[in-house]
């Protein structure tokens, strides 16, 4: 029986020959991810009666929502964490300053091809890029798996997106994705594995393929896969802290959903207040003024995003009236970034350099915007008060399209400076 990558690793995973959409399996996770919200979790562990967590190994807990801690009570939470962790000889376990889970996930060699990566955090899809099904669940599932190592899982149905062709100069992965979205709403992909294929995939680096499955998470999938290819296994080599075996959809497979694009015909997309799916292009909304420029998060904070930006900004300055906060995604992706001559690029035109981790992208510290201002970020994510104030607008593109509007002072293509 032919079966999508969904159907075919969650087989896997549960001793089945095969599975079909709408089963329900049981399933012991290779990875379980939590970040600053561990400590709720292991609060609702104990209300479970229970005192030890099912395998420590299983485990990779971050601090990065709110780091450094802005609060009393941020710091508080941070420091039980810290205690839960030692108690339970839990390793992986990534302190302040280390970066964005999902980042750092991928960066340490513990999201693998044809393992399960469950987190508790909305955007843990993010590791399909390295071919693994993510998917984010909630605080009780997560303190479940603590207490006894599994999980039910509803097989979903799946959507192949496939994308032919070559992108114009100056169109990314973040286009893509917000053309998508644009396309298919917010609630297009609720509870489906988003597969992606095609030449203009198979010819991303892994740094804008990651934006792909990231993004997902705000059309509603429950995992988006990429299929791993040579540029993934070159990745994973002396990186990899487990052996690992591919899993590929069938070519044959049958899915509930089918899209095409050309990839010639996306151009540069913005996402408009307070949508992910108000997407227009950036040409309808040029002009806009903006007070903040962010260029940061898991969708768009790696090395890559960082060198588009540098690019634009090289001897140029941030527009009076204008913030620029940069925020790298991980502590690897700072100290490339640093050797690169990015960071001295940043200071010298006026921004804002941060500690590596979420920061402003939910609202917690580094950058919440005032009443009324205007924010371009590369985040994912705009519903009104995001960003920590409700009374502001959010517009969500890519890190080219950001350094330009924090240099222009709105809405700019980089082509128009």
């Amino acid at each position: 029986m032919a079966q999508t990558f969904a159907e075919k690793i969650l087989a896997k995973k549960a001793g089945l020959s095969h599975t079909v959409p709408g089963q329900i399996v049981e399933i012991t996770p290779d990875v379980a991810l939590s970040h600053d919200n561990t400590a709720p979790i292991y609060g609702i562990f104990q209300e479970m009666g229970g005192r030890r967590v099912f395998d420590p190994e299983m485990h990779a807990i971050f601090i990065d929502h709110a780091a450094p801690a802005p609060t009393t009570k941020h710091a508080e939470n941070h420091r039980v964490i810290r205690q839960v962790v030692a108690e339970q000889g839990i390793e992986n376990f990534f302190d302040v300053g280390r970066g964005i889970c999902h980042q750092v996930l991928v960066e340490e060699g513990l999201a693998l091809p044809g393992e399960v990566v469950l987190g508790s955090d909305s955007h843990t899809p993010h590791a399909g890029v390295m071919g693994a099904f993510a998917a984010g669940i909630g605080r009780s599932e997560m303190a479940s798996i603590w207490a006894v190592g599994s999980l039910w899982l509803r097989v979903p149905e799946s959507m192949k997106i496939t994308v032919e062709g070559q992108f114009q100069p100056g169109v990314t992965a973040k286009d893509l994705a917000l053309k998508v979205i644009g396309d298919l709403g917010a609630d297009g992909a609720l509870y489906i594995s988003v597969e992606w294929h095609g030449e203009a995939i198979r010819a991303m680096s892994l740094s804008q393929r990651a934006v792909l499955p990231n993004m997902m998470a705000e059309m509603g999938a429950k995992n988006s896969f990429v299929p791993p290819d040579e540029k993934v296994i070159a990745f994973l080599d002396g990186r990899a802290r487990r052996p690992f075996e591919l899993v590929l959809p069938d070519e044959d497979a049958v899915y509930a959903q089918s899209h095409t694009y050309a990839a010639g015909d996306i151009e540069p997309m913005i996402a408009c207040p307070h949508t992910v799916d108000n997407v227009r292009p950036l040409s309808q909304v040029a002009g806009t003024r903006a007070h903040q420029a962010f260029l940061g998060t898991c969708t768009n904070g790696r090395l890559e995003d960082l060198a588009a930006a540098a690019e634009i900004l090289k001897g140029r300055n941030v527009a009076p009236g204008t913030r620029l906060v940069v925020i790298p995604a991980s502590s690897q992706v700072y100290l490339d970034a640093l050797k690169a001559g990015y960071i001295e690029i940043f200071i010298e035109a006026g921004a804002a350099v941060e500690s590596p981790g979420c920061g402003p992208c939910m609202g917690n510290h580094m950058g919440v915007p005032a009443v009324g201002e205007v924010s371009v970020s590369t985040a994912n994510r705009n519903f009104r008060g995001r960003m920590g104030t409700k009374e502001s607008d959010v517009y969500l593109a890519s890190p080219a399209v950001v350094a330009a509007t924090a240099v222009a002072g709105e809405i700019t293509h980089p082509k128009d400076l």
